[in-house]
């Protein structure tokens, strides 16, 4: 992941080293105020020959589904297979500062899925939903390798909506293969009930390459606390891989073996493309 912290002049750079390092995506960041997701995707699907880009996440309540599938088809048109579109509900303190909460965020969330699926696919849309209405719309230039749909959602009611709707889910930093686990449970629900042909599983974990474990928790202290704050838990049940480059592979597995399909690492502190470099060598990339 590039982290939503770097500036946004190393990009390029950043997605050219994983594309050369043999690394399968890069996944890219929209938070209020720090980074939109469609533009850094674009900096990273041109720069690059053959790396996966995956939008973690666009707010469905920030992005009208129309122009939603504007943007992410033409980079799929221009990248076939490249690209992963990731959405999500929006963080409800950012949505209100921007006058752009809603109250019917599961509609919102299935209905958008649905829209732009369709408008990507070049259907002409008929869709007056409880929170998105597109009438009668069709994409001049549609995708050409329709891009799968995820959702980053986090709630029992969303993740079986997800398994119901989408192509995939990213659970949040801070799921350890406990949280996988249970999270599969509701998304495989909602799979039983929907029609969607797969369904990949992609986890985002905290990395703090650092031969001193305990320098290595440290590093990480004030972030692993905000998200256990957000998450609703303690900071001890946050799942991280923080140490040693080499006890990746066993952490990375663990989470392949409670039912992950991509682990996405997110480096945190100083040096972030010497711990990717250190990461990927240690995973044999």
């Amino acid at each position: 992941m590039f982290d939503r912290g770097r500036p946004p002049e190393e990009l390029p750079g950043y997605a050219a080293l994983l594309d050369e390092r043999g690394a399968d995506d890069l996944w890219v960041v929209e938070d209020l105020g720090w980074t939109g997701s469609i533009s850094a995707a674009a900096l990273a699907l041109a720069g690059t020959r053959r790396l996966r880009v995956g939008l973690g996440i666009a707010p469905v309540a920030l992005r009208n589904a129309a122009l939603l599938a504007m943007e992410v088809g033409n980079l799929a048109r221009v990248h076939p297979g490249r690209l992963v579109a990731g959405v999500g509900h929006g963080v409800p303190e950012w949505m209100r500062q921007v006058g752009a909460e809603h109250a019917g965020k599961l509609a919102m969330l299935e209905e958008t899925i649905v829209a732009v699926r369709g408008l990507l696919a070049g259907d002409e849309v008929v869709l007056h939903g409880r929170e998105v209405t597109v009438d009668g719309l069709r994409l001049v230039h549609p995708a050409a390798v329709v891009p799968p749909i995820v959702t980053g959602v986090v709630r029992p009611r969303s993740l079986e909506l997800s398994g119901r709707v989408a192509d995939g889910t990213i659970l949040a930093e801070g799921a350890g293969p406990a949280q996988v686990a249970a999270a599969l449970t509701h998304i495989d629900r909602g799979r039983a009930a929907g029609d969607r042909p797969g369904h990949e599983l992609i986890v985002f974990a905290f990395l703090r390459v650092d031969d001193d474990r305990d320098r290595a928790a440290e590093a990480a202290r004030e972030v692993v606390a905000g998200q256990a704050a957000w998450l609703g838990v303690e900071p001890s049940e946050v799942f991280g891989m923080f140490g040693p480059a080499s006890v990746l592979p066993a952490q990375v597995e663990a989470l392949h073996r409670a039912g992950a399909g991509t682990v996405v690492l997110r480096p945190l502190g100083a040096d972030p493309d010497g711990q990717t470099r250190a990461a990927l060598a240690a995973l044999a990339r």
